[in-house]
């Protein structure tokens, strides 16, 4: 297992880490829309989260994607991420072995932050948060948190690929 030098762009926490894949357990989570009719069981109505956890040496690895990861055990890995929560949480992946890279679509996250970002700025033109009124103010407040967060995170993946690709 090898840690290389963390990042110093966004956050001193973004690293990599090397090794080879041990203890592998993938897992399925589902939600499912409340608003689905009941009758209907396509599989559209569902959102789902693929959850790998892993070990690369000592180190407890998860990895939570919208896409299952391309790994089995033995497999010699290099992930991009942060610590948390006695885990070390993967942005973007690298698998030598099966000679597969991937992550989460920081592109589309930055979209998203910019649309909210968006909907913030037209409610901030609005009469009604030029009148004072108080549920506007929180609209304009929860999307404006909403966008910094997905541009944020969009940054941070970013960031991962590049650790990854040097």
């Amino acid at each position: 297992m090898s840690i290389t030098k963390p990042s110093t762009f966004l956050s001193n926490s973004i690293s990599t880490i090397s090794g080879t894949v041990s203890n592998l357990n993938n897992e399925l989570l589902e939600y499912v829309n409340p608003e689905k009719p009941t009758h209907d069981h396509s599989s559209q109505y569902y959102q789902r989260f693929f959850i790998s956890k892993f070990n690369l040496g000592e180190t407890a690895i998860e990895a939570k994607f919208s896409f299952p990861m391309k790994i089995a055990d033995g497999d010699q890995v290099t992930v991009s991420g942060y610590p948390k929560g006695g885990a070390f949480q993967v942005l973007a992946y690298n698998n030598q072995t099966q000679q597969v890279a991937s992550n989460e679509n920081w592109v589309v996250l930055g979209l998203g932050a910019l649309f909210f970002l968006a909907v913030a700025i037209g409610l901030l033109n609005s009469e009604l948060v030029a009148e004072g009124a108080l549920i506007p103010k929180v609209f304009l407040f929860g999307f404006t948190v909403v966008a910094l967060y997905m541009g944020y995170r969009a940054l941070l993946i970013r960031e991962a690929i590049k650790l990854l690709s040097s």
